[in-house]
Protein backbone atom coordinates (compact mmCIF):
# COMPACT_ATOMS: atom_id res chain seq x y z
CA UNK A 1 0.00 0.00 0.00
CA UNK A 2 1.33 3.44 -0.90
CA UNK A 3 0.39 7.02 -1.71
CA UNK A 4 2.00 10.29 -2.64
CA UNK A 5 1.52 11.63 0.87
CA UNK A 6 0.92 9.90 4.18
CA UNK A 7 -0.60 11.97 6.98
CA UNK A 8 -0.42 10.56 10.50
CA UNK A 9 -3.51 11.83 12.31
CA UNK A 10 -7.01 12.73 11.10
CA UNK A 11 -7.31 15.73 13.41
CA UNK A 12 -7.68 19.45 12.84
CA UNK A 13 -4.53 20.05 10.79
CA UNK A 14 -4.40 16.57 9.24
CA UNK A 15 -7.95 16.82 7.88
CA UNK A 16 -7.27 20.25 6.37
CA UNK A 17 -4.12 18.99 4.67
CA UNK A 18 -5.88 15.90 3.35
CA UNK A 19 -8.47 18.11 1.68
CA UNK A 20 -5.95 20.53 0.14
CA UNK A 21 -3.47 17.87 -1.03
CA UNK A 22 -6.27 15.77 -2.49
CA UNK A 23 -7.74 18.86 -4.15
CA UNK A 24 -4.39 19.29 -5.94
CA UNK A 25 -4.71 15.79 -7.41
CA UNK A 26 -2.32 13.93 -5.10
CA UNK A 27 -3.08 10.54 -3.59
CA UNK A 28 -3.25 10.71 0.20
CA UNK A 29 -3.46 8.11 2.95
CA UNK A 30 -4.55 9.36 6.38
CA UNK A 31 -3.63 7.05 9.24
CA UNK A 32 -5.99 7.31 12.22
CA UNK A 33 -6.08 5.00 15.22
CA UNK A 34 -9.58 6.10 16.23
CA UNK A 35 -12.81 5.24 14.51
CA UNK A 36 -16.03 6.85 13.36
CA UNK A 37 -17.48 10.08 14.71
CA UNK A 38 -21.07 8.97 14.07
CA UNK A 39 -23.59 9.35 16.88
CA UNK A 40 -25.09 12.06 19.07
CA UNK A 41 -22.33 12.15 21.69
CA UNK A 42 -20.02 13.86 19.16
CA UNK A 43 -22.39 15.49 16.71
CA UNK A 44 -24.75 17.10 19.25
CA UNK A 45 -23.05 20.30 20.48
CA UNK A 46 -24.61 20.30 23.95
CA UNK A 47 -23.22 16.78 24.60
CA UNK A 48 -19.65 18.10 24.55
CA UNK A 49 -18.82 16.82 28.05
CA UNK A 50 -19.29 13.19 26.97
CA UNK A 51 -16.76 12.40 24.20
CA UNK A 52 -13.71 13.77 26.02
CA UNK A 53 -14.56 11.45 28.92
CA UNK A 54 -15.03 8.34 26.76
CA UNK A 55 -12.05 6.10 26.02
CA UNK A 56 -13.66 5.24 22.71
CA UNK A 57 -12.94 8.80 21.51
CA UNK A 58 -10.09 9.93 23.76
CA UNK A 59 -6.51 8.67 24.13
CA UNK A 60 -6.93 8.88 27.91
CA UNK A 61 -3.64 10.63 28.60
CA UNK A 62 -2.83 12.18 31.96
CA UNK A 63 0.09 14.12 33.33
CA UNK A 64 2.77 12.94 35.66
CA UNK A 65 2.21 14.29 39.20
CA UNK A 66 2.56 18.06 38.88
CA UNK A 67 5.07 19.26 41.51
CA UNK A 68 3.69 22.80 41.81
CA UNK A 69 0.09 21.60 42.19
CA UNK A 70 0.68 19.41 45.20
CA UNK A 71 1.34 16.32 43.07
CA UNK A 72 -2.03 16.43 41.33
CA UNK A 73 -2.43 14.37 38.14
CA UNK A 74 -4.43 16.21 35.49
CA UNK A 75 -6.30 14.72 32.54
CA UNK A 76 -4.92 15.54 29.09
CA UNK A 77 -7.67 14.59 26.61
CA UNK A 78 -6.73 14.20 22.93
CA UNK A 79 -9.12 13.04 20.24
CA UNK A 80 -8.83 9.41 19.10
CA UNK A 81 -11.44 9.60 16.34
CA UNK A 82 -11.70 11.12 12.87
CA UNK A 83 -11.58 14.85 13.35
CA UNK A 84 -9.20 14.36 16.29
CA UNK A 85 -9.68 16.83 19.10
CA UNK A 86 -12.03 18.92 16.93
CA UNK A 87 -14.49 16.05 17.47
CA UNK A 88 -14.29 16.11 21.27
CA UNK A 89 -13.57 19.76 22.09
CA UNK A 90 -15.87 22.56 23.24
CA UNK A 91 -16.27 23.84 19.64
CA UNK A 92 -15.14 27.35 20.58
CA UNK A 93 -13.55 29.16 17.64
CA UNK A 94 -10.74 31.62 18.33
CA UNK A 95 -8.13 32.64 15.80
CA UNK A 96 -5.75 34.05 18.37
CA UNK A 97 -4.52 37.62 18.60
CA UNK A 98 -2.59 39.24 15.76
CA UNK A 99 0.41 39.80 18.05
CA UNK A 100 0.61 36.05 18.76
CA UNK A 101 1.62 35.40 15.19
CA UNK A 102 3.89 38.44 15.01
CA UNK A 103 5.66 36.91 18.01
CA UNK A 104 5.99 33.62 16.13
CA UNK A 105 7.79 35.44 13.33
CA UNK A 106 10.07 37.19 15.84
CA UNK A 107 10.91 33.78 17.30
CA UNK A 108 12.14 32.52 13.93
CA UNK A 109 8.94 31.40 12.18
CA UNK A 110 9.46 33.66 9.19
CA UNK A 111 6.37 33.90 7.02
CA UNK A 112 3.98 33.22 9.92
CA UNK A 113 3.32 36.78 11.09
CA UNK A 114 -0.29 37.92 11.33
CA UNK A 115 -0.17 39.48 7.87
CA UNK A 116 0.90 36.08 6.53
CA UNK A 117 -1.62 33.88 8.35
CA UNK A 118 -4.72 36.10 8.12
CA UNK A 119 -5.33 35.12 4.46
CA UNK A 120 -5.35 31.45 5.51
CA UNK A 121 -7.84 32.08 8.29
CA UNK A 122 -10.05 33.80 5.73
CA UNK A 123 -9.59 30.98 3.21
CA UNK A 124 -10.72 28.33 5.67
CA UNK A 125 -13.77 30.16 7.07
CA UNK A 126 -17.39 30.24 6.06
CA UNK A 127 -18.51 32.83 8.56
CA UNK A 128 -22.11 33.41 9.55
CA UNK A 129 -21.77 36.39 11.89
CA UNK A 130 -22.69 39.20 9.51
CA UNK A 131 -26.20 39.70 10.88
CA UNK A 132 -24.83 39.94 14.41
CA UNK A 133 -22.66 42.97 13.66
CA UNK A 134 -19.29 41.31 13.06
CA UNK A 135 -16.36 42.43 10.90
CA UNK A 136 -17.08 41.14 7.36
CA UNK A 137 -13.89 42.58 5.86
CA UNK A 138 -11.83 40.54 8.27
CA UNK A 139 -13.63 37.23 7.77
CA UNK A 140 -13.86 34.47 5.19
CA UNK A 141 -17.04 33.67 3.28
CA UNK A 142 -16.42 30.55 1.19
CA UNK A 143 -14.25 28.16 3.22
CA UNK A 144 -15.09 24.64 4.40
CA UNK A 145 -15.24 25.57 8.11
CA UNK A 146 -18.60 26.98 9.19
CA UNK A 147 -18.34 29.53 12.02
CA UNK A 148 -21.55 30.55 13.80
CA UNK A 149 -22.79 32.38 16.87
CA UNK A 150 -25.36 31.17 19.37
CA UNK A 151 -28.71 32.96 19.79
CA UNK A 152 -27.80 34.26 23.30
CA UNK A 153 -31.42 33.70 24.30
CA UNK A 154 -30.52 33.28 27.96
CA UNK A 155 -30.45 36.74 29.62
CA UNK A 156 -27.25 35.86 31.48
CA UNK A 157 -25.19 36.12 28.28
CA UNK A 158 -26.09 39.75 27.74
CA UNK A 159 -25.70 40.41 31.47
CA UNK A 160 -22.10 39.20 31.22
CA UNK A 161 -21.34 41.47 28.26
CA UNK A 162 -23.09 44.41 29.92
CA UNK A 163 -21.20 43.85 33.18
CA UNK A 164 -17.92 44.03 31.31
CA UNK A 165 -18.98 47.31 29.76
CA UNK A 166 -20.07 48.67 33.16
CA UNK A 167 -16.66 47.71 34.56
CA UNK A 168 -15.03 49.93 31.94
CA UNK A 169 -13.97 47.36 29.34
CA UNK A 170 -14.66 47.75 25.61
CA UNK A 171 -17.33 45.75 23.83
CA UNK A 172 -16.09 44.05 20.67
CA UNK A 173 -18.45 43.06 17.92
CA UNK A 174 -16.02 40.43 16.62
CA UNK A 175 -13.07 39.20 18.66
CA UNK A 176 -11.91 37.23 15.60
CA UNK A 177 -11.97 40.40 13.51
CA UNK A 178 -10.10 43.65 13.97
CA UNK A 179 -10.53 43.93 17.75
CA UNK A 180 -10.06 40.98 20.06
CA UNK A 181 -10.00 43.01 23.26
CA UNK A 182 -13.33 43.36 25.02
CA UNK A 183 -16.59 41.56 25.83
CA UNK A 184 -18.86 40.13 23.15
CA UNK A 185 -20.52 37.13 21.52
CA UNK A 186 -18.53 33.90 21.27
CA UNK A 187 -18.17 31.92 18.05
CA UNK A 188 -18.29 28.17 17.51
CA UNK A 189 -17.63 25.49 14.91
CA UNK A 190 -21.32 24.59 14.77
CA UNK A 191 -23.41 24.43 11.59
CA UNK A 192 -27.14 23.77 11.39
CA UNK A 193 -27.15 22.54 14.95
CA UNK A 194 -24.29 20.06 14.43
CA UNK A 195 -20.66 19.99 15.55
CA UNK A 196 -18.70 21.17 12.53
CA UNK A 197 -15.46 19.33 13.17
CA UNK A 198 -12.47 19.13 10.85
CA UNK A 199 -13.80 15.72 9.81
CA UNK A 200 -17.12 17.20 8.69
CA UNK A 201 -15.53 20.27 7.11
CA UNK A 202 -12.52 18.71 5.36
CA UNK A 203 -11.91 14.99 5.73
CA UNK A 204 -15.22 13.47 4.69
CA UNK A 205 -15.49 15.64 1.54
CA UNK A 206 -11.86 14.77 0.73
CA UNK A 207 -12.59 11.05 0.99
CA UNK A 208 -15.68 11.41 -1.18
CA UNK A 209 -13.52 12.95 -3.88
CA UNK A 210 -11.78 9.60 -4.27
CA UNK A 211 -8.03 10.17 -3.96
CA UNK A 212 -7.92 10.42 -0.15
CA UNK A 213 -8.42 7.32 1.99
CA UNK A 214 -8.43 6.75 5.74
CA UNK A 215 -6.59 3.73 7.10
CA UNK A 216 -7.58 2.77 10.62
CA UNK A 217 -4.30 1.70 12.14
CA UNK A 218 -1.85 2.50 14.92
CA UNK A 219 1.17 4.47 13.69
CA UNK A 220 4.28 3.04 15.36
CA UNK A 221 7.02 5.11 13.73
CA UNK A 222 8.13 6.87 10.59
CA UNK A 223 10.41 4.71 8.44
CA UNK A 224 13.55 6.72 7.64
CA UNK A 225 16.21 5.49 5.22
CA UNK A 226 19.37 7.47 4.48
CA UNK A 227 17.90 10.45 6.34
CA UNK A 228 14.74 10.44 4.24
CA UNK A 229 11.24 9.48 5.34
CA UNK A 230 9.95 6.76 3.03
CA UNK A 231 6.89 5.47 4.84
CA UNK A 232 5.12 4.73 8.11
CA UNK A 233 5.20 1.51 10.10
CA UNK A 234 1.71 0.72 11.35
CA UNK A 235 -0.09 -1.99 13.23
CA UNK A 236 -3.59 -3.06 12.28
CA UNK A 237 -5.38 -6.26 13.07
CA UNK A 238 -2.35 -7.41 15.03
CA UNK A 239 -0.14 -7.23 11.92
CA UNK A 240 2.78 -4.80 11.53
CA UNK A 241 3.24 -3.44 8.02
CA UNK A 242 4.79 -0.45 6.25
CA UNK A 243 2.82 2.02 4.13
CA UNK A 244 5.08 3.69 1.57
CA UNK A 245 5.12 7.41 0.79
CA UNK A 246 6.15 8.40 -2.73
CA UNK A 247 6.66 12.04 -1.78
CA UNK A 248 6.42 12.90 1.91
CA UNK A 249 5.24 11.85 5.35
CA UNK A 250 3.46 14.48 7.44
CA UNK A 251 3.03 13.96 11.18
CA UNK A 252 -0.11 15.64 12.51
CA UNK A 253 -0.80 13.45 15.51
CA UNK A 254 -1.23 16.15 18.24
CA UNK A 255 1.27 17.90 20.46
CA UNK A 256 1.34 14.76 22.63
CA UNK A 257 1.62 11.97 20.04
CA UNK A 258 3.63 13.87 17.42
CA UNK A 259 6.81 14.18 19.53
CA UNK A 260 6.35 10.59 20.69
CA UNK A 261 6.25 9.34 17.08
CA UNK A 262 9.23 11.50 16.11
CA UNK A 263 11.28 10.15 19.00
CA UNK A 264 10.34 6.54 18.26
CA UNK A 265 11.49 7.25 14.69
CA UNK A 266 14.91 8.42 15.89
CA UNK A 267 14.29 12.16 15.75
CA UNK A 268 14.69 13.84 19.11
CA UNK A 269 17.09 14.50 22.00
CA UNK A 270 20.01 12.19 21.27
CA UNK A 271 20.86 11.17 24.82
CA UNK A 272 17.21 10.49 25.71
CA UNK A 273 16.76 8.33 22.60
CA UNK A 274 19.89 6.35 23.45
CA UNK A 275 18.67 5.87 27.00
CA UNK A 276 15.40 4.51 25.57
CA UNK A 277 17.19 2.19 23.16
CA UNK A 278 16.11 4.08 20.02
CA UNK A 279 18.75 4.54 17.26
CA UNK A 280 19.37 8.26 16.68
CA UNK A 281 18.62 9.53 13.17
CA UNK A 282 18.60 13.26 13.91
CA UNK A 283 19.60 14.75 17.26
CA UNK A 284 16.93 17.42 17.76
CA UNK A 285 16.76 18.38 21.46
CA UNK A 286 13.62 20.47 20.84
CA UNK A 287 11.44 17.42 20.19
CA UNK A 288 9.13 17.13 23.16
CA UNK A 289 10.40 20.32 24.78
CA UNK A 290 8.59 23.69 24.97
CA UNK A 291 5.31 22.05 26.10
CA UNK A 292 2.72 24.73 26.90
CA UNK A 293 -0.95 24.87 27.83
CA UNK A 294 -3.63 27.19 29.19
CA UNK A 295 -4.82 26.67 32.73
CA UNK A 296 -8.13 28.00 33.98
CA UNK A 297 -10.40 28.06 36.99
CA UNK A 298 -14.18 28.08 37.20
CA UNK A 299 -15.48 31.13 39.05
CA UNK A 300 -18.94 29.94 40.09
CA UNK A 301 -21.88 31.96 41.41
CA UNK A 302 -25.27 30.95 42.80
CA UNK A 303 -28.27 32.51 41.03
CA UNK A 304 -31.26 34.23 42.63
CA UNK A 305 -33.57 33.35 39.76
CA UNK A 306 -34.12 29.99 37.98
CA UNK A 307 -32.83 31.30 34.64
CA UNK A 308 -29.88 28.93 34.29
CA UNK A 309 -29.58 25.57 32.54
CA UNK A 310 -29.73 23.73 35.86
CA UNK A 311 -33.43 23.06 35.35
CA UNK A 312 -32.42 20.67 32.55
CA UNK A 313 -29.60 19.01 34.53
CA UNK A 314 -31.49 15.81 35.17
CA UNK A 315 -32.29 12.66 33.21
CA UNK A 316 -35.67 13.92 31.97
CA UNK A 317 -34.36 17.36 31.00
CA UNK A 318 -31.44 15.90 29.07
CA UNK A 319 -33.80 13.45 27.32
CA UNK A 320 -36.09 16.29 26.21
CA UNK A 321 -33.17 18.36 24.89
CA UNK A 322 -31.71 15.32 23.13
CA UNK A 323 -35.00 14.39 21.51
CA UNK A 324 -35.61 17.92 20.27
CA UNK A 325 -32.13 18.02 18.76
CA UNK A 326 -32.43 14.55 17.25
CA UNK A 327 -35.71 15.32 15.46
CA UNK A 328 -35.27 19.02 14.62
CA UNK A 329 -31.56 19.84 14.96
CA UNK A 330 -32.57 22.80 17.09
CA UNK A 331 -33.04 23.86 20.70
CA UNK A 332 -30.55 23.86 23.55
CA UNK A 333 -28.91 20.75 22.13
CA UNK A 334 -27.75 22.75 19.10
CA UNK A 335 -25.47 25.02 21.18
CA UNK A 336 -22.28 24.40 23.14
CA UNK A 337 -23.68 27.02 25.61
CA UNK A 338 -20.51 29.10 25.33
CA UNK A 339 -22.21 32.09 23.71
CA UNK A 340 -20.48 35.04 25.38
CA UNK A 341 -16.82 35.68 26.15
CA UNK A 342 -14.18 38.27 26.85
CA UNK A 343 -10.51 38.99 26.27
CA UNK A 344 -8.97 41.57 28.57
CA UNK A 345 -5.54 42.81 29.64
CA UNK A 346 -4.43 42.02 33.18
CA UNK A 347 -2.66 45.31 33.89
CA UNK A 348 -1.30 48.49 32.35
CA UNK A 349 1.77 47.87 30.21
CA UNK A 350 0.35 44.68 28.64
CA UNK A 351 -0.07 45.42 24.93
CA UNK A 352 -2.84 42.96 24.10
CA UNK A 353 -5.21 40.68 26.03
CA UNK A 354 -3.67 38.07 28.28
CA UNK A 355 -6.84 36.87 30.06
CA UNK A 356 -9.69 34.94 28.44
CA UNK A 357 -13.23 34.35 29.69
CA UNK A 358 -15.77 31.75 28.63
CA UNK A 359 -19.16 32.44 30.21
CA UNK A 360 -21.56 29.57 30.89
CA UNK A 361 -25.17 29.88 32.21
CA UNK A 362 -24.78 26.92 34.58
CA UNK A 363 -22.31 26.04 37.31
CA UNK A 364 -20.84 22.76 36.06
CA UNK A 365 -17.49 21.08 35.41
CA UNK A 366 -16.20 19.70 32.10
CA UNK A 367 -16.76 16.21 33.47
CA UNK A 368 -20.47 16.99 33.77
CA UNK A 369 -20.64 17.39 37.56
CA UNK A 370 -22.94 20.26 38.51
CA UNK A 371 -22.41 22.53 41.50
CA UNK A 372 -24.23 21.30 44.57
CA UNK A 373 -26.12 24.56 45.05
CA UNK A 374 -28.44 24.19 42.05
CA UNK A 375 -29.03 27.25 39.87
CA UNK A 376 -25.82 29.07 39.13
CA UNK A 377 -23.51 30.39 36.44
CA UNK A 378 -19.77 30.53 35.91
CA UNK A 379 -16.87 32.04 34.04
CA UNK A 380 -13.88 30.01 32.97
CA UNK A 381 -10.93 32.37 33.37
CA UNK A 382 -7.19 32.02 33.01
CA UNK A 383 -4.02 33.72 31.82
CA UNK A 384 -3.07 33.22 28.19
CA UNK A 385 0.73 33.47 28.18
CA UNK A 386 2.22 31.46 31.01
CA UNK A 387 6.02 31.29 31.07
CA UNK A 388 5.96 27.76 32.48
CA UNK A 389 7.28 25.06 30.15
CA UNK A 390 7.11 21.30 30.27
CA UNK A 391 8.11 18.33 28.15
CA UNK A 392 6.94 15.13 26.49
CA UNK A 393 9.36 12.23 26.86
CA UNK A 394 9.28 8.53 26.08
CA UNK A 395 8.34 6.05 28.77
CA UNK A 396 10.04 3.26 26.81
CA UNK A 397 10.74 2.29 23.19
CA UNK A 398 7.44 0.39 23.08
CA UNK A 399 5.12 2.28 20.69
CA UNK A 400 2.11 1.11 22.71
CA UNK A 401 3.34 2.83 25.88
CA UNK A 402 1.89 6.31 26.48
CA UNK A 403 4.45 9.10 26.71
CA UNK A 404 5.39 10.89 29.90
CA UNK A 405 3.61 14.25 30.06
CA UNK A 406 5.01 16.86 32.44
CA UNK A 407 3.67 20.39 31.96
CA UNK A 408 5.34 21.89 35.05
CA UNK A 409 2.15 23.88 35.57
CA UNK A 410 2.52 27.00 37.74
CA UNK A 411 6.30 26.61 37.90
CA UNK A 412 6.89 30.29 37.07
CA UNK A 413 6.23 32.80 39.88
CA UNK A 414 4.30 35.11 37.54
CA UNK A 415 1.66 32.39 37.04
CA UNK A 416 0.50 32.83 40.62
CA UNK A 417 0.39 36.62 40.31
CA UNK A 418 -1.54 36.37 37.03
CA UNK A 419 -4.14 33.97 38.46
CA UNK A 420 -4.70 36.06 41.58
CA UNK A 421 -5.32 39.03 39.32
CA UNK A 422 -7.76 36.93 37.25
CA UNK A 423 -9.82 36.14 40.35
CA UNK A 424 -9.92 39.69 41.63
CA UNK A 425 -10.80 41.19 38.25
CA UNK A 426 -13.53 38.57 37.79
CA UNK A 427 -15.09 39.41 41.14
CA UNK A 428 -15.20 43.05 40.13
CA UNK A 429 -16.94 42.21 36.83
CA UNK A 430 -19.59 40.02 38.47
CA UNK A 431 -20.16 42.72 41.08
CA UNK A 432 -21.54 45.11 38.46
CA UNK A 433 -25.16 46.24 38.32
CA UNK A 434 -25.93 44.02 35.31
CA UNK A 435 -25.71 40.94 37.55
CA UNK A 436 -27.66 42.42 40.48
CA UNK A 437 -30.95 40.73 39.46
CA UNK A 438 -29.27 37.33 39.23
CA UNK A 439 -26.43 37.28 41.76
CA UNK A 440 -26.99 35.40 45.02
CA UNK A 441 -23.44 34.73 46.21
CA UNK A 442 -20.08 33.37 45.13
CA UNK A 443 -19.83 29.58 45.24
CA UNK A 444 -16.22 29.17 44.22
CA UNK A 445 -13.65 30.20 45.40
CA UNK A 446 -16.05 31.66 48.00
CA UNK A 447 -16.20 34.99 49.79
CA UNK A 448 -13.85 33.78 52.52
CA UNK A 449 -10.98 33.23 50.09
CA UNK A 450 -9.31 36.65 49.87
CA UNK A 451 -5.63 36.78 50.81
CA UNK A 452 -2.82 35.81 48.44
CA UNK A 453 -2.14 32.65 50.45
CA UNK A 454 -5.83 31.68 50.44
CA UNK A 455 -6.09 32.26 46.71
CA UNK A 456 -2.92 30.24 46.09
CA UNK A 457 -4.28 27.32 48.12
CA UNK A 458 -7.48 27.41 46.08
CA UNK A 459 -5.55 27.57 42.82
CA UNK A 460 -3.29 24.68 43.79
CA UNK A 461 -6.33 22.48 44.40
CA UNK A 462 -8.70 23.65 41.67
CA UNK A 463 -6.82 24.93 38.64
CA UNK A 464 -7.64 22.84 35.55
CA UNK A 465 -6.25 22.46 32.06
CA UNK A 466 -8.17 24.21 29.29
CA UNK A 467 -6.88 21.38 27.04
CA UNK A 468 -4.69 23.55 24.80
CA UNK A 469 -1.34 21.68 24.73
CA UNK A 470 1.11 22.80 22.05
CA UNK A 471 4.70 23.66 21.19
CA UNK A 472 6.48 20.28 21.36
CA UNK A 473 8.03 20.39 17.88
CA UNK A 474 8.39 24.10 17.51
CA UNK A 475 9.00 25.99 14.33
CA UNK A 476 12.08 28.18 13.93
CA UNK A 477 15.18 28.92 11.92
CA UNK A 478 17.07 25.94 10.59
CA UNK A 479 20.15 27.01 12.59
CA UNK A 480 18.20 27.17 15.87
CA UNK A 481 19.24 24.08 17.86
CA UNK A 482 15.87 23.93 19.66
CA UNK A 483 13.77 24.26 16.51
CA UNK A 484 12.31 21.02 15.16
CA UNK A 485 10.80 22.25 11.89
CA UNK A 486 11.69 25.14 9.62
CA UNK A 487 9.12 27.73 8.50
CA UNK A 488 7.93 25.36 5.75
CA UNK A 489 7.19 22.68 8.39
CA UNK A 490 10.08 20.49 7.25
CA UNK A 491 11.74 18.47 10.00
CA UNK A 492 15.30 19.74 10.27
CA UNK A 493 17.77 16.96 9.49
CA UNK A 494 15.35 14.58 7.73
CA UNK A 495 14.17 14.88 4.13
CA UNK A 496 10.62 14.10 3.11
CA UNK A 497 9.25 14.57 6.64
CA UNK A 498 7.10 17.42 7.96
CA UNK A 499 5.14 18.22 11.08
CA UNK A 500 1.96 20.28 10.87
CA UNK A 501 -0.24 20.57 13.95
CA UNK A 502 -0.19 22.51 17.23
CA UNK A 503 3.20 20.95 18.00
CA UNK A 504 4.89 23.54 15.78
CA UNK A 505 3.53 26.59 17.65
CA UNK A 506 6.54 28.51 19.00
CA UNK A 507 4.24 30.06 21.61
CA UNK A 508 0.68 29.24 22.63
CA UNK A 509 -1.88 31.52 21.00
CA UNK A 510 -4.49 33.66 22.73
CA UNK A 511 -7.54 31.47 23.21
CA UNK A 512 -8.64 28.04 22.04
CA UNK A 513 -6.33 26.19 19.65
CA UNK A 514 -8.59 24.43 17.14
CA UNK A 515 -8.75 27.43 14.78
CA UNK A 516 -4.98 28.03 14.68
CA UNK A 517 -4.35 24.29 14.28
CA UNK A 518 -6.59 24.15 11.19
CA UNK A 519 -4.84 27.26 9.85
CA UNK A 520 -1.50 25.45 10.24
CA UNK A 521 -2.86 22.58 8.14
CA UNK A 522 -4.09 25.01 5.48
CA UNK A 523 -0.80 26.87 5.23
CA UNK A 524 1.36 23.76 5.49
CA UNK A 525 -0.49 22.27 2.50
CA UNK A 526 0.67 25.16 0.33
CA UNK A 527 4.27 24.64 1.50
CA UNK A 528 4.05 20.90 0.83
CA UNK A 529 2.69 21.54 -2.67
CA UNK A 530 5.42 24.10 -3.37
CA UNK A 531 2.91 26.86 -3.95
CA UNK A 532 3.56 30.54 -3.44
CA UNK A 533 1.92 31.48 -0.12
CA UNK A 534 -1.22 33.58 -0.26
CA UNK A 535 -0.49 37.32 -0.52
CA UNK A 536 0.08 38.96 2.85
CA UNK A 537 -2.67 41.14 4.29
CA UNK A 538 -2.24 44.84 5.01
CA UNK A 539 -5.04 44.96 7.61
CA UNK A 540 -4.06 46.45 10.96
CA UNK A 541 -5.52 45.01 14.17
CA UNK A 542 -6.87 47.27 16.91
CA UNK A 543 -4.59 47.77 19.88
CA UNK A 544 -5.82 49.81 22.83
CA UNK A 545 -4.08 53.18 22.39
CA UNK A 546 -3.73 53.56 26.17
CA UNK A 547 -2.28 50.12 26.85
CA UNK A 548 0.95 51.50 28.31
CA UNK A 549 -0.83 53.46 31.05
CA UNK A 550 -4.23 51.83 31.55
CA UNK A 551 -5.53 48.31 32.22
CA UNK A 552 -8.83 49.03 30.46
Amino acid sequence: MSADYIIIGAGSAGSAMAWRLGEAGASVIVIEHGGTDAGPFIQMPAALSYPMNMRRYDWGFSTEPEPHLGGRVLATPRGKVIGGSSSINGMVYVRGHARDFDTWAEMGAQGWAYADVLPYFKRMEQWHGQADGGDPGWRGANGPLHITRGPRANPLFDAFIKAGEQAGYPVTRDYNGQQQEGFGPMEATIHKGQRWSAANAYLKPAVRRGNVQIIRAFARRVVIQNHRAVGVEVERGGVIETIAAHREVIVAASSINTPKILMLSGVGPGQHLQDMGVPVVADRPGVGANLQDHLEIYMQFAAKLPVTLYKYWNLWGKAVIGAQWLFTGKGLGASNQFEACAFIRSKAGVEYPDIQYHFLPIAVRYDGKAAAEGHGFQAHVGPMRSKSRGAITLRSNDPAAPPRIQFNYMSHPEDWEDFRRCIRLTREIFGQEAFAPYMKHEIQPGAGVQTDDQLDDFLRQHVESAYHPCGTARMGRADDPMAVVDPECRVIGVDGLRVADSSIFPQVTNGNLNGPSIMVGEKAADHILGRTPLPASNQEPWINPNWRTAQR
